[in-house]
């Protein structure tokens, strides 16, 4: 084995890859307030804006679009210069979409902050490639640490609605985006100048190896039927996740209950998907990733049939 070999190896599953993991959850909680605080929004600016529901919706729509197709761009940037380039350029995207969108005159503009600066510049730094850049510093316990950081998102959706719900209250929607953008915004460029080491290199398993083997057939598929099929199950599994996340608010205040009963089922909601997270991880790691994800879907699949007979305060916050 070589130095340099040696040396990466020793940073696997190391001290400083726990450090890191820190700075990832931080980063993928501050990345992530775009999008929970948008719903919590919403009825203030469909009725400032004098918008449909289906209307104020669109700045949520736009945003995943964007975050989508930002993913992609910023996971192949961070293959290339290293994922703290794309972070600092997140951490600026997300700034300043924030205090746009506060100084938007109409929907449309609302909506195109959300798209184009907090979407497909700000939020798609923190997740792909933060979720690829985890993976490749931890072996042993790999399915955790992955857990770890994904659970960032739901930090940020158990965090940031009830403070957003507080400052709609308090100064408004506008002072509370520009409040966002600069606490997240500073945030995220701060943080990301501590993510400049590049990933360990991992060793080549040998030709022929049964894990050479598993690894290029992942689920018994090849690698291009295998990312497809994840592609397809990961759209499902959003818009499943999205719809209630998105609505909730709104949906609160349309029974009667209010929209501070609609935020703290988002945070509830939220909070709870940070300890599912870690659970599956750590049943990922027992019982490989494809059990994990069928029993994933049939627990979601459940729970989204409860929302058709039950609509009661007490019900909803249970479901």
């Amino acid at each position: 084995m070589s130095s340099s070999t040696a040396a990466a190896e020793h940073l696997i599953d190391s001290a400083y890859a726990a450090r890191r993991l820190l700075v990832t959850l931080a980063l993928m909680t501050l990345g992530g307030s775009s999008m929970y605080v948008v719903a919590v929004v919403l009825p203030a600016v469909q009725a400032e804006f004098g918008v449909s529901r289906a209307d104020a919706s669109l700045p949520y729509t736009l945003m995943m679009i964007g975050f989508g197709v930002g993913g992609l761009f910023m996971g192949r940037w961070a293959d290339r210069a290293g994922v703290h380039v794309p972070l600092f350029l997140g951490g600026v995207g997300t700034g300043l979409g924030f205090i746009a969108a506060s100084l938007s005159g109409n929907i449309w503009w609302f909506a195109l902050a959300h798209g184009l600066l907090l979407g497909l510049i700000g939020s798609s730094t923190t997740f792909a490639p933060l979720v690829a850049d985890t993976s490749l510093w931890w072996r042993k316990r790999r399915g955790i640490a992955v857990a770890v950081c994904a659970s960032g998102n739901y930090v940020a959706g158990a965090i940031w609605p009830p403070l957003a719900q507080y400052g709609v209250e308090s100064v408004g929607w506008r002072s509370t985006y520009v409040a966002l953008g600069l606490f997240c915004g500073i945030g995220m460029v701060l943080l990301s100048l501590l993510m400049r080491q590049r990933p360990p290199l991992l060793q080549t398993p040998v030709v022929g190896s049964a894990q050479a083997l598993q690894s290029q057939r992942p689920f018994g598929l090849s690698p291009n039927n295998a990312q497809f099929l994840l592609c397809v199950a990961g759209v499902a599994c959003c818009v499943a996740m999205a719809m209630p996340q998105v609505h909730i608010v709104a949906y609160c205040t349309d029974l009667g209950f209010g929209a501070a009963r609609g935020a703290e089922m988002l945070s509830l909601m939220l909070a709870s998907g940070i300890a599912s997270r870690l659970i599956s991880g750590a049943i990922c790691d027992r019982i490989g990733g494809l059990r994990t994800l069928v029993l994933g879907s049939v627990l979601q699949g459940v729970a989204l049939l409860l929302f058709l007979p039950f609509d009661g305060l007490v019900s909803l916050y249970i479901i």
